[in-house]
């Protein structure tokens, strides 16, 4: 017959009775035995339980989850819960059903077959004429400047305005959402209504961060500010420590862009502009990458952004 752990445990209450410590319990059990036997560490613990007065060597009833909560009721309820909020993690449901972690991704992933994704980012639609000019812009840079070797790009500046709202933006893990097998990916605006907001124009070249200038007490940009405060700053810092460098300026069309001032300004100053697709943009392929609208200025801009 082979012996089970209540078996074990017996001889154990057997040898403490007759007053072996629990090493010679332990030796006694690892001779007759050998690898099968109990460990020392479970002989000591049950010799402390036979110490405080304990005379069952039977397993104590104790209060906890049941073996198996993958049952109907608790996968209709997570399917709920996720229905309501989309961005419930696993310790809130684990909190609201109170079942293990290992039964809600078993119902999640095995028979809800649902997945957390990061909503993607679109800053507007564009129509089919609009993809395909800036499609045919992006091959045209990319011939002009030899797929990104040529050394020209290291002499391309580009930036845009772009208004700071007065709210912290979700994090990548923040912005995720549960989504069903059949349900389409979800997205979500750039931009939302916010109580406060600064406008900035930020700049940079292939190597980083040129400049962020802040519009101060003005509502809208205009070529005033343009020639006199925002491309000054910008220049200056772009040729502070070579007066003569080139620079190829890649901005969009907005007015205070193409305004007789802005464009005199720029030939004063011995500036090149890039080709603009048609229609208004905002960086799309500079060196080689195919961009969407903001996408930059919003996100890989942003850190020096809220240094500045």
């Amino acid at each position: 017959m082979e012996l089970n752990r209540e078996h074990f445990r017996a001889i154990i209450f057997h040898n403490f009775r007759r007053g072996l410590s629990r090493q010679e319990c332990f030796d006694e059990l690892n001779s007759l035995y050998s690898d099968k036997a109990p460990s020392y560490s479970t002989v000591k613990n049950w010799y402390n339980e036979f110490n405080r007065g304990r005379c069952s060597i039977q397993d104590e009833s104790r209060a906890g989850r049941p073996k198996s909560v993958v049952v109907p009721e608790k996968i209709n309820a997570v399917r709920e819960l996720i229905k309501q909020d989309r961005h419930v993690t696993y310790r809130e449901i684990e909190a609201s059903l109170d079942i293990s972690m290992t039964s809600i991704n078993k119902i999640l992933h095995e028979h809800l077959s649902v997945k957390k994704i990061c909503s993607r980012w679109i800053p507007h639609n564009l129509t089919n004429v609009q993809k395909k000019a800036r499609v045919d812009w992006c091959k045209e840079m990319l011939e002009k400047y030899i797929q990104g070797t040529s050394k020209a790009v290291y002499n391309i500046y580009t930036g845009d305005e772009s208004w700071i709202y007065a709210y912290e933006p979700e994090t990548k893990q923040q912005s995720t959402v549960w989504v069903f097998q059949d349900e389409a990916k979800p997205t979500k605006v750039v931009r939302g209504r916010s109580t406060s907001k600064q406008m900035i124009a930020c700049f940079f070249g292939i190597n980083g961060h040129v400049a962020t200038v802040a519009l101060e007490q003005r509502r809208t940009v205009n070529s005033e500010w343009n020639t006199t405060i925002c491309l000054p700053e910008v220049i200056g810092e772009i040729r502070k420590k070579q007066k003569n460098r080139r620079i190829i300026l890649h901005h969009d069309n907005a007015s205070s862009h193409t305004s007789t001032q802005t464009k005199a300004f720029l030939t004063e100053r011995k500036i090149e502009l890039m080709g603009n697709i048609i229609g208004k943009q905002r960086f799309y392929s500079f060196h080689g990458l195919h961009v969407t609208d903001a996408t930059i200025p919003y996100f890989a801009m942003l850190g020096k952004i809220i240094e500045t």
